[in-house]
């Protein structure tokens, strides 16, 4: 006796038997009970849901005669009649399947369409089901479509297609449309159980999970795989077996990644890596159970108590119940991202491991908090520690007032000072007491103005930074003046058209620090800009725009913080704000919005320089 595979020896022979799709189950259950026929129906769906499956049910269900053969139409067939049986065996002669793959052609579809003229030879109903209708020609759905329309009373059609996107639009008109969805991996994982318990296999439970996940929604395929795997497993299915058998990577290397993440360990991370090279277990398999994975995490971590699993027996639930509590929302997100994306580079890379590798450690390298909790917290007891007292109170020097003026106008940077305190004293003034310019001091010199300081105004040397932080807090009214006065002449000079091309960029992207006399200090961030032509191109704009030849540019590289180009984009921003709030405070867009339901495109408000 020959062998039936699984996916065909437990074929659902009536509704009740169907899995996974009572909305369809449902429908055509009540329909079939009132007596609400319509002529056409289009099954859709991946492969392998029941759209042939369905199409025989309601082919018998139409049909049955009941086991006294006197039944008529009925959603529960009786599977015992002469309808019932000759359809199961493919040979009752008034239900019809074409196979549009094969028989695409509109002489096909002609000679289909012969028979349609003449009444059931045996049954109530004549019924026509074409498979993968998707893939017959233009001509071929034109020469259906009359008949499709007004079939006689006794003609039933049945199309099934797993591409409704390519049915033409008066064909999907004709037809009432039922989508047979993908299976959940829970319900595919609920009927092995029953097939493999039917059939007196040995299956561990997680075995048939990872069956269960690899069907991706096909029943058929899942009875599929575990044909496959019962002749694997030589007659049971073990884990170890039947991951051998998908090539599919083990979970404990994915939550060991993944717990590696989470903690930063870039050795653990690497070190797996190379074990999965080492075992010949796939880098997108990986990524791909590293997803899965994640996408629960994420789920859980938004909405707790969800996303991980409804099976508790499941020892992978615990486990990434643990991890979404381990990592933060933030880097899951990003994780899921870097895997998802980082599958289509493995194909890129000379070997798909070490791309794995880069993937992986690209979240190490892009952590959204790591980075900033080492650059900014201070350890303890450093210079950098806030102070955790206030200076004691001493009596200020004669001439001492402008100071502690200074310094109680801004009484934040004496709380929690930025920067570690260094001995060297306030550069003051830039000339003596005889109105000469003061000498640069040296080290030594440094260090005796330090202990004269300390000696003049009972402070510690180390409190003197404070008074420079008040100072420099006090010149900032000066530096917003030397930055509008600047962005103003930039601006002038490009609407001129008197700087361009790098020059242009080396106005825009500069900062002015200083413009002492003659002499002007520009600070740029890369120091591409500060090449001498552009300078020099820059400074004689300069000179011809103020009428003045006494003008001297320097150009030094450093952080900047007010350049014209962040101030014309900070100008842009809010010019497109005033106008976005202008078109969604209208009142006829309102009224459009509120009785038409309107819809503001998303980026088609542009605001218009005056």
């Amino acid at each position: 006796m020959s062998y039936l595979v699984l996916a065909r020896k437990y074929r659902p022979k009536n509704f009740s038997e169907m899995v996974g799709q009572s909305h369809v189950v449902q429908a055509l259950g009540n329909a079939l009970g009132t007596g609400r026929l319509h002529h056409a129906y289009l099954f859709t769906g991946t492969r392998g849901v029941g759209k042939t499956t369905v199409s025989r049910i309601l082919a018998k269900s139409l049909n049955c005669t009941g086991i006294d053969g006197q039944g008529g139409i009925t959603a529960e067939p009786c599977g015992v009649c002469d309808a019932c049986r000759d359809i199961d065996s493919g040979r009752f002669v008034d239900y019809t399947e074409l196979d549009a793959a094969s028989n695409r052609g509109v002489d096909e579809i002609a000679q289909l369409l012969e028979q349609a003229v003449y009444k059931p030879v045996v049954g109530r109903f004549k019924v026509f089901m074409i498979d993968e209708v998707h893939m017959l020609t233009n001509t071929a759905f034109n020469a259906m479509l009359k008949t499709l329309e007004e079939p006689p009373e006794y003609l039933k059609f049945v199309l099934a297609t797993t591409d409704p996107q390519k049915v033409p639009p008066t064909v999907l008109s004709r037809c009432l449309q039922f989508n047979l969805r993908p299976m959940a991996p829970e319900t595919v994982l609920e009927h092995l159980v029953q097939v493999l318990a039917l059939e007196n296999v040995p299956a561990e439970p997680q075995a048939l999970r990872l069956l269960s996940r690899a069907a991706r929604g096909s029943m058929r395929d899942a009875l599929s795989l575990a044909d496959q795997a019962i002749a694997f497993g030589s007659g049971q299915l073990d884990e170890a077996s039947v991951r051998v058998m998908l090539g599919s990577v083990d979970r404990s290397y994915v939550f060991r990644l993944l717990d590696a993440l989470a903690r930063g360990d870039g050795r653990t991370v690497v070190e797996t890596s190379e074990a999965l090279r080492l075992n010949g277990l796939s880098a997108a398999s990986t990524l791909e159970e590293m997803a899965t994975i994640l996408q629960r995490m994420a789920v859980l971590q938004a909405v707790p108590g969800m996303g991980a699993g409804d099976d508790d027996s499941d020892p992978e639930v615990a486990e990434t119940a643990r991890l979404a509590h381990v990592m933060p929302a933030d880097e899951t997100q990003l994780l899921y991202s870097l895997c998802l994306h980082g599958r289509g580079e493995l194909g890129l890379a000379p070997d798909e491991y070490a791309a794995l590798t880069m993937v992986l450690l690209r979240l190490l390298a892009f952590k959204p908090a790591a980075a900033a909790s080492v650059k900014t917290a201070p350890a303890p007891g450093s210079a950098a520690e806030p102070a955790k007292k206030p200076l004691p109170d001493r009596p200020a020097p004669p001439g001492s007032a402008p100071v502690a003026q200074a310094a109680s106008s801004v009484p934040v940077a004496v709380a929690a000072p930025q920067k570690a305190p260094v001995l060297q004293p306030a550069p003051a003034a830039a000339f003596n007491e005889n109105n000469e310019p003061n000498k640069p001091l040296g080290q030594a010199e440094h260090a005796q103005a330090a202990i004269n300081i300390e000696a003049k105004t009972g402070l510690p040397a180390a409190a003197e930074p404070l008074v420079q932080e008040d100072a420099s807090a006090a010149h900032s009214l000066q530096d917003a003046s030397l930055g509008d006065s600047w962005s103003q002449l930039v601006n002038q000079l490009i609407a001129a058209e008197s700087i361009a091309a790098l020059t242009r960029e080396l106005a825009l992207q500069s900062e002015l620090c200083s413009r002492a006399g003659g002499l002007w200090v520009l600070r740029v961030e890369r120091e591409s800009l500060s090449q001498p032509a552009a300078r020099e191109k820059l400074q004689a704009a300069l000179q011809a725009a103020l009428a003045t030849g006494d003008l001297t540019l320097s150009v030094e590289i450093g952080a900047v913080t007010d350049t014209p180009a962040r101030r014309n984009s900070a100008a842009q921003l809010e010019r497109q704000r005033a106008a976005e709030a202008l078109i969604h405070g209208d009142p006829f867009v309102q009224d459009m919005i509120r009785n038409w339901g309107a819809k503001i495109v998303p980026g088609s408000i542009k605001s218009v320089s005056s």
